[in-house]
């Protein structure tokens, strides 16, 4: 099959664009309401979530849609986008300038495509990992249009690894890097593709976390294991994925994952 992949790349980076301009217009302003899940939602993550999907809709009238404020059962399209319309909503109620529109596009239940843009920054981040798709299409991770690659450093004291809020037991005993929290899940991986940090874990994010940065920090040569040894790729046709966590740790190499897994494990026990 193919695909007119620079299309699509155009398409994502249309909508983020257009809708990020508002976002940075609602930033540090919007009011904030609890959902059933603890997070938190505002009129302006539910007014992004449904502009990102009439766009995209739009545009690629043939793929599904699944999206943190909207539907989170998985639907019968070969393609899919899983979108988060805001990644750090408390970030960006209190204004805290980090905070990012995330879209993922699935192949057959596998992330193939991803683009996020992170507005305050005006960084934008995509990537193409064909794997095992039989797809035939591109591949590489990018910033702002260069190609990104993760460290080669050693974990020392002066390289960085970020944790999540959900994940401070990691600090019960001694770490071999210095430790960030970004309040980001897709930024806090997206670190580790650019070469920022040599890891990052995520104790509980929701599919509409990781889905379009799986394509990207893959692309750029991340390591990444499912602390719960179950596959998240591919999903399955009809299951809700709305309330279905899945704990990760990305590594920037091989070697670093073996590093690293013993140290993170503590947060899924």
């Amino acid at each position: 099959m193919t695909l007119d992949w620079q299309h699509i790349l155009t398409v994502a980076e249309t909508a983020t664009t257009v809708v990020g301009a508002q976002l940075l217009k609602d930033f540090g302003q919007a009011t904030a309401e609890e959902k059933v899940d603890g997070s938190l939602v505002t009129q302006s993550d539910k007014w992004a979530d449904g502009e990102l999907r009439r766009r995209l809709q739009k545009e690629l009238p043939d793929h599904g849609v699944l999206s943190e404020e909207d539907s989170h059962i998985f639907p019968p399209q070969d393609f899919c986008w899983i979108i988060d319309p805001i990644d750090g909503t408390t970030n960006f109620t209190r204004g805290v300038p980090l905070w990012g529109i995330s879209l993922g596009l699935l192949y057959k239940g596998t992330p193939v495509f991803g683009h996020v843009y992170m507005p305050t920054l005006d960084q934008r981040f995509h990537g193409f990992y064909m794997g095992n798709s039989g797809l035939a299409g591109p591949d590489g991770a990018f910033l702002d249009g260069e190609p990104i690659h993760t460290s080669s450093d050693a974990a020392t004291g002066s390289q960085f690894f970020s944790l999540c809020a959900r994940s401070l037991k990691v600090l019960q005993k001694p770490f071999p890097c210095k430790i960030r929290m970004l309040g980001v899940a897709t930024y806090n991986l997206l670190t580790v593709a650019a070469g920022i940090s040599l890891g990052a874990v995520e104790a509980t994010p929701k599919i509409w976390d990781i889905a379009a940065v799986w394509a990207i920090t893959q692309a750029a040569g991340g390591v990444w294991t499912p602390l719960e040894d179950v596959d998240i790729f591919p999903l399955k046709i009809g299951v809700d994925y709305g309330s279905r966590p899945f704990p990760t740790l990305l590594s920037a190499r091989p070697d670093l994952a073996q590093t690293f897994r013993p140290l993170v494990e503590v947060i899924i026990q």
